[in-house]
């Protein structure tokens, strides 16, 4: 073999290697998925804005939680997609089968209640972004996108639906792009991302709750574990436990969960980095509206005519984009924990006649989420209430998901690991503390 090598050519074994690597990197997207998916919903409007106004009000004073947050984010979301992967249902299924009534109706009520309210501020942010671009009244832009996003998840397979979103979505790298094109104090940048700096203010626990509740998230929780099983579904090997229990599939669902929240975090940083450096250092501490937001990436293209408007549009499609990919995820999570509650037909790759409730819920929630932004709440500060409620409501459901991850009758031999069980835990007591400390502050105001 050595021999025959030896005797290829140099251009043939070139193109050998090549595509042995093009094969490695197909391999490694087939295996991207619900975490992948999980991890861009994760950076939604409310995300950009809470890190956005994180940035603007304390500098680079929070960036450390962008690189602290990965591991614990990772780990929250491995153990939600082992759940399903293991046991084939979503958290609201496992949680009727092993436990009580009463908690059940509690944990689908704090993910409902979330999930509505986040999905409002969401499409609040959506239209504010759109209004920047073309003036339409507020009103219409909110019934357009309701409409569009309504029948779109509906009638359109989600899967194709994400794929072209995830394209808008690319917009984002505006942000890592603006951090090379201006001036930046990276010694001070470097300190910020890996040393952390807390201040005991209801100002920073406030936005702080909000940062951890829009990165750890309780609609991811309920998202990747029901798409984990969806996956099963496709492949058709649910019924067979010991198949998609077996280590391979949980292996690859470690590679997607990771990339998903890899990327996710990246992105993260890139927006306190550029929020700090351009809004923060220019005197802007808060941010009321879209076009405020949108002032962070006119250094990308401050050089071309009419830099304003095309920072507004880059931010705007960034925006909608991802707020298109981020709504059907918030509803189809209240949808999935609403149905396995109480056992009607669940799934996004059900037709409406087969799954009536399942997108009943979906329908509601959204148009709720419509209506709370005629109740006279700025859209954009709603963004960041929603990122707070988020971080209150994260606390007790990740209780939870440590109970069900290492209890041995619910996932036999793979219940979480020391590693796991350290990360989790860690999770739980670091965001009940800052919760805490938030309501300990108000108090004291």
């Amino acid at each position: 073999m050595a021999t025959s090598d030896r005797n290829v050519k140099p251009e043939v074994k070139q193109e050998l290697i090549s595509t042995r690597r093009k094969g490695k990197f197909r391999k490694f997207l087939s295996v991207l998925g619900p975490g992948l998916i999980t991890g861009a919903a994760d950076d939604d409007p409310s995300g950009i804005a809470t890190y956005s106004q994180t940035g603007a009000q304390f500098g680079f004073g929070q960036l450390w939680t962008a690189f602290w947050m990965l591991p614990f984010m990772t780990a929250v979301q491995e153990a939600c997609a082992r759940i399903g992967l293991v046991t084939g249902k979503g958290i609201a299924a496992v949680v009727k089968e092993r436990y009580n009534k009463r908690l059940l109706y509690t944990v689908v009520f704090i993910v409902v209640v979330a999930n509505v309210i986040n999905i409002g501020a969401d499409i609040g942010a959506m239209a504010a972004a759109a209004k920047l671009i073309v003036p339409l009244p507020f009103a219409v832009w909110t019934l357009l996108f309701t409409a569009g996003i309504l029948i779109l998840e509906i009638f359109t397979s989600y899967r194709t639906y994400a794929r072209i979103l995830k394209w808008l979505a690319l917009s984002l790298l505006a942000y890592p792009v603006t951090i090379f094109i201006i001036d930046m104090p990276w010694k001070e940048v470097l300190k910020a991302t890996f040393i952390p700096h807390i201040e005991f203010s209801f100002a920073f626990l406030f936005i702080i709750t909000g940062v951890l509740g829009t990165t750890i998230s309780p609609y991811m929780f309920f998202w990747e574990a029901s798409q984990e099983v969806e996956e099963l579904k496709e492949k058709k090997i649910l019924e067979n436990t010991a198949h998609h229990s077996h280590k391979t599939f949980i292996r690859r669902m470690r590679v997607d969960n990771t990339s998903g929240m890899i990327i996710s975090e990246i992105t993260t940083w890139s927006i306190l980095v550029v929020a700090a450096a351009v809004l923060h250092r220019s005197g802007v501490q808060d941010i009321n509206t879209a076009a405020d937001a949108a002032k962070a990436l006119e250094p990308l293209v401050h050089s071309f005519p009419h830099s304003g408007f095309l920072a507004k549009l880059i931010f705007s499609i960034g925006i909608i984009g991802l707020g298109m990919l981020a709504v059907p995820v918030l509803s189809g999570s209240a949808a999935y924990a609403v149905s396995e509650a109480v056992n009607w037909e669940s799934g996004l790759n059900l037709r409406l006649k087969r799954a009536h409730g399942f997108y009943g819920v979906i329908t509601i929630a959204t148009i709720i989420g419509l209506i709370i932004n005629f109740i006279g709440i700025d859209p954009v500060k709603a963004l960041v209430y929603a990122a707070v409620l988020n971080g209150v409501a994260a606390v007790p459901l990740i209780f939870l998901i440590i109970k069900i991850s290492s209890d041995k009758n619910v996932m036999g031999e793979n219940t979480s690991g020391p590693l796991s069980k350290a990360l989790l835990w860690i999770t739980f007591f670091g965001m009940a503390a800052a919760v805490c400390s938030m309501f300990i502050m108000m108090g004291n105001r």
